[in-house]
């Protein structure tokens, strides 16, 4: 397993940075490389299922030559039959570079903690920093959990 403690930065770096920002993609993609493998070979909509956590579905949403934008997600049962993606991430994997980069989410989120750490975090950099935090950790827990759609 790949831990991203082993990532040696190329720079100094400090949190909320955008050198640190790289190192977040970086991190990133080596994490979702593991659990997908090459991004240029998904299709489609697929599922990963593990024992100890829900469906995971992984959909291609489009394909470049030198990315691929994904969206990774669970969905959850609400109790007026309705279904919801929660947390509903798309993912751009830049190919060439060896980075994935978390581009969007929820407009709105549904838990108060959420929406109060968007709020407080609204400038561009710090978005950023939210969502590819967010993915990060996310896909540490995927791993953990035993997703894999290799």
């Amino acid at each position: 397993m790949l831990v991203d403690s082993l990532i040696v930065p190329e720079c100094i770096h400090r949190p909320g940075s955008f050198t640190g920002l790289m190192t977040i993609y970086e991190s990133s993609y080596l994490k979702l490389h593991q659990l997908i493998g090459d991004a240029r070979s998904a299709a489609g909509q697929t599922v990963s299922s593990a024992v100890e956590d829900c469906d995971l579905y992984l959909e291609l949403l489009r394909r470049e030559p030198y990315t691929t934008t994904l969206k990774l997600t669970y969905w959850f049962e609400e109790g007026n039959g309705k279904a919801v993606a929660a947390p509903d991430l798309t993912i751009r994997v830049y190919h060439d570079a060896r980075l994935a980069e978390g581009v969007g989410g929820r407009q709105f989120h549904r838990h108060q903690m959420l929406r109060e750490l968007a709020e407080a975090h609204s400038a561009e950099l710090d978005r950023r920093w939210r969502i590819n935090i967010m993915l990060n950790k996310w896909l540490d827990y995927l791993l953990e959990k035993g997703h894999d759609f290799g």
